[in-house]
């Protein structure tokens, strides 16, 4: 019988961690998290045109809520690392 376990394994859920190249890192409370599809999250809020900072954040969360877990207590600083993303990504845009 092998022992080696078969990859990486979240220490969140515990579930393996895919190896997928669209899991970006985020800044969340100081520490580095993986969104998975960030860049089309980003670029689905941004084909939106908003001007508010606070729709903006809020439509960052929806989409990201979609394809990712976050936790009820932490919505507020994913939505900060979402947006610092959302505007590093964007810088270029305008």
């Amino acid at each position: 019988m092998n022992d080696e376990k078969d990859g990486m394994y979240c220490k969140v859920c515990g579930g393996i961690i895919p190896q997928n190249t669209s899991i970006k890192p985020i800044i969340v409370d100081g520490k580095i998290t993986g969104i998975n599809q960030l860049d089309f999250i980003i670029d689905e809020v941004a084909r939106l045109e908003l001007t508010s900072d606070y729709d903006i954040k809020n439509e960052l969360v929806k989409r990201a809520q979609v394809l990712n877990y976050i936790p009820t207590k932490m919505t507020e600083k994913y939505a900060d690392g979402l947006f610092l993303a959302f505007k590093e990504r964007c810088k270029d845009r305008r």
